[in-house]
Parts: C-alpha cells; structure tokens; sequence
C-alpha cells in the first residue's frame, strides 16, 4: 500500500541519514535495472539492505510493514479475534487462527497456523482486547503470517488509543497488484446470478455435506455470494461480494433469492458508479485476479470535487 510505503521510506531515511528524495532516486534507479519486475516496496527493502539496514532487529509500526518482509517483529492491540477453523490440505488436518491487531498507526490482519501458538487462544491465555508482542513474522498477502518459527507472547505496552478504521490506497485497476488494499471509483458493467451456501449457525463456517467440521450436524443458515464486474476506465476486474456487501449495494434478501426481483434489481444497477474498497486477490482456479469487495459507498460528485479542490 501506497501509506505503508511512504512510512517505510521514512524509516530508512531516518535510519540512513539520506533525504526521502535520495532514497527514491535509487529505489527508481534500482527498479530500472530490474526492468521494472519488482515493487517499489520490494525494491525499496532491496535499498535498505544495501545501506546496512536490517528491519530483522527492528520494531516495526503496523504502518511500515509491507509486503515482502520477513522476520517481522511488531507489537499491537487486539480489536478482533476470530474463531479457529480446522482445515484438510493433503490429506493432513490442522487449525488455523486468525486477528486483527493494531497501533497508534494502523491495523493488519493476522494468521497463526502454529497449533501452540493457537492453544494460547483456545485456552483464554490470550483474548480479544490484549497487547501482544509478535517476533520473526512475515508479511503476505497485506496480512501478517506466523510460523512455528515465530513468536507471540503478551505484552506491558498500553495503547490508549488505535486505529481500527482499515487504510486503502487509492489505484486504478491496471495497477492492482495481488495483496494489495486498495480503493477506487468505477462503475458497475455486469452482474451475475448469486449463488448460495450454508455455513454453520453457530461458528460461521461452511457446512461440508451438511454437517460443521466442529459442531457436527447443525441448523444452517444460508449465505450469498454475488459476482460482479467493475470497470474504472483503466481496466476491468471480476469482484466478488458476500452477505453483508450484498445489503451495502442495495439488494436485499428476498431480491437475492427471487430471480424476477433479482433481475429488476440487476437492471437498475447496470452501469451504477461507486466507490469500492477492498482487496486484490489471486483466484487459484481461473489462475487470475479477482476484486474482494469490503465496502461500497456512494459516489458524490460535490465531494469530489471539493476534495480536488483541497
């Protein structure tokens, strides 16, 4: 992200004693040489080495982490906690856990796959609401990872206050790279018939042959998933909204599940323009990049252009 970005070339400005300005002209220097096949984030971690700088040792604010980096060591609030989900993959099963913690400077997702890191919050150990102090995670996907090579543990530090709003970067879809948190006003040019599934009423998780991988056979409740694409004059892109993103287009439940009133519905927002926040992902099956969509908002002409203004 664009924020993310700016905050790290602060840092290795601050770190080196060379002006911002010196620091781009040889991220910019260093990305032609690559012929522009890596990030300027990637390409600006690839600088701060050069200059000795070693982010490994070095507390990080949540602002400053980007994609790429390893050996992460930040310390953050914990504003949210999600249920642990089991997962099949070859054959082997395993947990997963995930949160979003936050500073003074910003809020990242955050996922343990290490089973003794996950017991700390099955346990109660850990809880929604503590500081922890996270050591050697890597950062992928605009999220933070932690391995069994990684650390978690409560921390002393107080935030008194952290920013829980999300921080997009505003981007138009041709530069849309994967991982990215990005906004954007574009306009909607197709909808496509929604589709359903059941998740379990009581952990939220998708219902395989009926039945909860942790509470067995249970009452379901179905969810929607709605297909759309959007274009922004620079490009177009496949993006995907779920239940609650559903209601904030403007479509609600019974226009979902009746397809006379879906279709009413799919007419009138043909061609409707919006702003649109989300993030970039990779669709594994279709090898391509598809728009998750987290928030839709209006698009007001005036506050445009009072913004340009400003």
């Amino acid at each position: 992200m664009l924020y993310n970005y700016n905050k790290l070339i602060e840092r290795i400005s601050g770190s080196s004693g060379l002006s911002i300005d010196d620091i781009e002209r040889r991220i910019e220097a260093k990305r032609a040489r690559l012929s522009g096949l890596i990030s300027k984030e990637g390409a600006a971690q690839i600088v701060a080495a050069e200059l000795g700088i070693n982010f490994d040792k070095q507390k990080m604010k949540i602002s400053e982490l980007v994609v790429g980096m390893r050996n992460v060591n930040t310390t953050g609030k914990i504003i949210s906690l999600f249920p642990v989900r089991d997962f099949v993959k070859n054959e082997k099963q395993g947990k997963i856990a995930s949160m979003i913690i936050a500073d003074d400077s910003g809020n990242i997702r955050t996922v343990l796959w290490d089973t003794n890191h996950i017991a700390l919050f099955e346990s109660g150990k850990i809880k929604e609401g503590d500081v922890v102090e996270i050591n050697k995670a890597s950062v992928r996907n605009n999220e933070l990872h932690l391995s069994g090579f990684s650390d978690i543990k409560l921390s002393d530090e107080v935030f008194d206050k952290v920013k829980s709003e999300r921080s997009y970067s505003e981007k138009k879809i041709f530069d849309f790279k994967i991982g990215e948190s990005v906004k954007m006003r574009a306009i909607i040019v197709q909808v496509f018939e929604p589709r359903f599934f059941e998740i379990c009423s009581e952990c939220n998780k998708k219902l395989i042959d009926g039945n909860c991988s942790v509470h067995g056979k249970v009452i379901p409740r179905k969810r929607a998933v709605l297909t759309i694409i959007i274009d922004d004059g620079s490009e177009n892109i496949r993006a995907v909204l779920f239940n609650e993103q559903i209601e904030k287009l403007g479509i609600n439940e019974e226009e979902l599940e009746k397809p006379e009133l879906f279709l009413k519905k799919r007419e009138e927002f043909l061609g409707k323009e919006a702003i649109f926040s989300g993030d970039v992902r990779k669709n594994k099956i279709f090898n391509n990049i598809e728009f998750f969509i987290n928030d839709i908002e209006e698009f007001n002409i005036e506050k445009t252009i009072e913004k340009l203004q400003k």
